[in-house]
This record gives structure tokens, C-alpha cells and sequence, in this order.
């Protein structure tokens, strides 16, 4: 039987108090519980839970992608108004290019839960071959902005040259366009 390589996905929390262990990293757990019932491909995470600090998640994210070779990094945390709320910065720091077509649809499909998604920066871009995904920190808006989002990332990770994801169809309906 042939050995499949595990897909390589990073999950970083972006949380001052859960990185001090103040409270439990939920965030971080929501996102491998959702990617548990996606993927139907193997995969192994590279995880981190780290302060609200640009430097740190900067760091975090180039070692995940260029040395880790994850195909794919998914952040929660950091995305709002706040004054420590970096993340969407230290994004677009690390990436040639932004795609911010995911936090409009994030942030389009959160309100229709709570009008202060408005206040919410996600974003996504790429690095190399590693596509950056900034979720929310709320583990109930986490699922809800992944199953808004997922269905378009496993052909974006095609794109990118990166492995090919299968997923649970009776889970999340992703979309890749028929070969002409």
C-alpha cells in the first residue's frame, strides 16, 4: 500500500492570556476538531500558542511555512480593533500576496450572526506555497468562518502547487473547477 505523506497544517492561537495559560486554548482546539471532521486526507498539525505580539507571530508563521512546510496556516485570534489585535498585520508582513476575498466572506457571514463582525479584520494571503488564514478567536465563529471559507482552500492549495486535500463531501461541499 502506498504511504501518503501527511499534509503539514498550522494552527497558531493568538491569545496573551491562553499563551500565559490563564485560560484554555479553545480557539486552537475548535480549528483540529473542524479539520478532524474536513479532511479525509492524512494530515499532522504544527502547533503554537502565542502572545498578541507582531514579532512573535511573524516569526511563527515564516517557520511554519518555509521551514515546516505547511501548506496551510490557520490563526484565531488578533483580528479585532483592539490596540494588541496584530495578527491581520503581521499577515500581510509575511505575505506577497493578499487575499482578501476570505475575510469579506468571513466577515458577511458573521453578520449574519452579530452586527460587530464589522469590527473584524480577518484576512488571508499567501506565502510561498503556504496559504495564511486569520480566523476570529470566538470557537463558534471559528467554525462558522471555516465552513464559509474551506470550501474555496483546497483548490487555492492547488493553485500554489501544494499537496492535493481530499475532504469529507458530507461534511463541507468543496469546490474545484471540472478540467476542460
Amino acid at each position: 500500500m502506498d504511504h501518503v505523506k501527511p499534509i503539514r497544517i498550522g494552527i497558531i492561537n493568538v491569545s496573551d492570556r491562553a499563551s500565559q495559560g490563564i485560560y484554555e486554548d479553545i480557539p486552537g482546539k475548535a480549528i483540529v476538531e473542524t479539520l478532524n471532521e474536513y479532511l479525509k486526507s492524512p494530515w499532522e498539525k504544527e502547533y503554537a500558542v502565542i502572545p498578541d505580539e507582531q514579532h512573535l507571530i511573524e516569526k511563527t508563521m515564516i517557520d511554519m511555512a518555509d521551514n515546516r512546510k505547511c501548506c496551510l496556516i490557520i490563526t484565531s485570534g488578533g483580528t479585532g480593533p483592539a490596540k494588541r489585535d496584530v495578527t491581520p498585520e503581521a499577515t500581510e508582513a509575511v505575505c506577497e500576496k493578499m487575499m482578501p476575498g476570505f475575510g469579506e466572506l468571513m466577515r458577511a457571514e458573521s453578520l449574519t450572526y452579530v452586527p460587530t463582525a464589522i469590527l473584524s479584520r480577518q484576512t488571508a494571503g499567501i506565502r510561498n506555497q503556504t496559504l495564511i488564514v486569520n480566523l476570529p478567536g470566538k470557537p463558534k465563529a471559528i467554525r462558522q468562518c471555516l465552513d464559509a471559507v474551506f470550501p474555496a482552500i483546497p483548490y487555492c492549495i492547488d493553485l500554489l502547487e501544494g499537496p492535493f486535500i481530499e475532504c469529507n463531501e458530507e461534511v463541507v461541499k468543496i469546490f474545484r473547477p471540472k478540467s476542460t
